[in-house]
């Protein structure tokens, strides 16, 4: 198996599984503090992080791919996600996992049509800086695992 058709299994099964949690949550679970520094995340806001977050990531990669330079020097990631939740605070807990599926499956298309040497390519990501797409797609991952983990808590 190729190593972009890894990377994309990995981000298939991983998706399946935020799918599944999140859709065994009850109403009164959305609601539910995740973060309170600064801005409150309940975590309805870290759905909707999942999915405006990989939106604008794999448009990102894309360009990157197409030979852009990725993220801009003054890219400001609170500026961003406080944007994003903004435009997306009308969306219900049902819409928000209907657009996490659709972005997921997105995601798993375009990482499967890469080819193994562009994952050589360097761009600059807006988190980890200079690096490779290779990198940036595990980092896909790796960040929902953060944010996985500090759901979970919330909920005990």
């Amino acid at each position: 198996m190729s190593e972009t058709a890894e990377l994309a299994e990995k981000l298939k099964i991983e998706g399946d599984r935020m799918l599944q949690f999140f859709s065994e949550l009850n109403e009164a679970d959305w609601t539910k503090e995740v973060y309170t520094e600064g801005t409150t995340w309940s975590i309805r806001n870290v759905l909707s992080h999942y999915v405006t977050s990989e939106r604008g990531l794999i448009k990102l990669f894309e360009s990157i791919r197409q030979g852009g330079t990725g993220a801009a020097d003054d890219f400001s990631i609170d500026r961003y996600n406080a944007a994003q939740q903004e435009k997306t605070k009308e969306y219900t807990p049902a819409e928000l996992l209907a657009q996490y599926k659709e972005v997921r499956a997105n995601s798993v298309a375009w990482v499967a049509s890469l080819k193994d040497e562009e994952l050589e390519i360097t761009g600059r990501h807006p988190f980890l800086n200079e690096t490779v797409i290779r990198e940036m797609i595990k980092m896909l991952y790796i960040h929902k695992q953060l944010h996985y983990r500090d759901v979970k808590k919330s909920l005990k």
